[in-house]
């Protein structure tokens, strides 16, 4: 009886401690940083960031899968390291976001060369950038990116900018559950 009990509680135990709905969000450090790149958050607020200039290979398809093969082959291809986060650009139709393409950014800028690879994948430099950012942890939803969005604008509008262009970064992998994934939608204004 002893030996079932004790996996039986370990599980229930397990399940309970997974489900915590008030759990404070922390990030999930999969891979590295960029050279420079700030880690994500603070959680559920609006900040302003700093970004460095970076590199990035760059596909311009809009299916989350098709874009992730395409890049993580032209990584492995060309013996790239994997880093976090995942860039996806982010274009308006009918008032909400939708991907509009995918990057996987590189260590630094001395990493690979920049220029056309194939017809799908394009690498290059992106100048530093100041964002208006809003990063949340759970699942890339609508709702989740509505949210974001509304956050960005109310921000945007108290301080009298403009966007230039919108962005999600995806700072986790299959590897880490729906619910303990960060992400960090950002609002380009310089």
């Amino acid at each position: 009886m002893k030996s079932i009990l004790f996996p039986l509680v370990a599980l229930i135990t397990s399940c309970v401690s997974h489900a915590d709905p008030a759990a404070v969000p922390a990030y999930v450090d999969e891979a590295p940083l960029p050279v420079g790149w700030p880690k994500p958050g603070p959680y559920n607020e609006v900040t302003e960031k700093s970004l460095p200039a970076y590199r990035a290979a760059f596909t311009d398809n809009n299916t989350e899968t098709t874009a992730f093969w395409t890049l993580f082959l032209h990584i492995k291809r060309k013996d790239i390291p994997m880093t976090a986060p995942v860039e996806m650009p982010m274009a308006e139709a009918d008032g909400k976001l939708r991907q509009a393409g995918m990057a996987f950014l590189y260590q630094n800028e001395s990493v690979g060369e920049t220029g056309a690879d194939g017809s799908k994948v394009v690498v290059k430099d992106v100048p530093a950038e100041k964002v208006l950012s809003y990063t949340w942890q759970g699942p890339d939803t609508k709702a989740n990116i509505a949210t974001a969005r509304n956050q960005l604008d109310a921000a945007l509008t108290a301080r009298k900018i403009p966007a230039k262009s919108f962005r999600l970064l995806g700072y986790n992998g299959p590897g880490t559950p729906r619910n303990n994934r960060t992400w960090e939608l950002q609002a380009i204004i310089e």
